[in-house]
């Protein structure tokens, strides 16, 4: 993961919207259903909102039902990282991106085929590239 430098996270709140901020710098999450990207089908790359890393392609976005935009695997390979994430008295796997070390959202075993993982991303941490 990127190490921060002093005032990174001074430039961070600069640069970010308070929600923005609030979900990738400070963990956060949006209520389902909320989200800018949830219900959003134009194609294109969705890139990280702090970085401009590519994460997702619309190819691999469906509707899972949660309310939160779902992805059944990354743009390519090394396009997310993951941590175990043990927070709120759960046991789930963090995604992160991997440039700039930004909280992206979580990703779960019940995805469709042919991954079988659900990323399942917060709007505020996308921002999507259209084709």
């Amino acid at each position: 993961m990127p190490q921060e430098k002093p005032g990174d996270e001074e430039e961070w709140r600069k640069k970010l919207t308070p929600e923005q901020y609030r979900i990738l710098r400070e963990k956060g999450t949006e209520r389902a259903f909320t989200g800018q990207y949830w219900n959003t089908h134009e194609p294109g790359v969705y890139r990280c909102a702090a970085c401009g890393n590519a994460l997702f392609d619309s190819e691999d976005k469906f509707d899972s039902g949660t309310g939160w935009p779902s992805f059944c695997q990354p743009a390519a390979p090394g396009s997310v990282a993951t941590e175990e994430d043990a927070s709120h008295g759960m046991r789930r796997t963090e995604v992160i991106c991997p440039q700039c070390g930004s909280h992206l959202g979580h990703v779960f075993d019940d995805g469709p085929a042919p991954t079988g993982k659900r990323f399942c991303i917060n709007s505020g941490a996308l921002k999507l590239e259209k084709k």
